[in-house]
């Protein structure tokens, strides 16, 4: 059984910093492609990063060179580094395969960025 576990989220003021993790179980992050996406209040959930089996990066325009997607295979864990944060990184986010499948979605970690 997959189990993804968010975390890492808060409440940071804009341009300040915050690291997500997601730990894997059931799944090895490593052999598939992942990523993080985040649904803010009223709009629909969206991809952020991606982080292809081979190590291959994409990141969504609007988080280009702000956000640093990363994978430990040790620890069969994803992170993304959040730096430069804007009231509109707002959102809760989720780490998934990519394309991400249904059953797969974890809690969520709420990240907050207040002006």
């Amino acid at each position: 059984q997959v189990q993804l576990v968010e975390s890492g989220g808060g409440l940071v003021q804009a341009g300040g910093s915050l690291r997500l993790s997601c730990a894997a179980s059931g799944f090895t992050l490593g052999d598939y492609a992942v990523g993080w996406f985040r649904q803010a209040p009223g709009k629909e959930r969206e991809g952020v990063a991606r982080i292809s089996s081979p190590g291959f990066i994409s990141y969504a325009e609007s988080v280009k060179g702000r956000f640093t997607i990363s994978r430990d295979s040790a620890k069969n864990t994803l992170y993304l580094q959040m730096n430069s944060l804007q009231p509109e990184d707002t959102a809760v986010y989720y780490c998934n395969g990519w394309p991400p499948r249904d059953d797969y979605w974890g809690q969520g970690t709420q990240v907050t960025v207040s002006s």
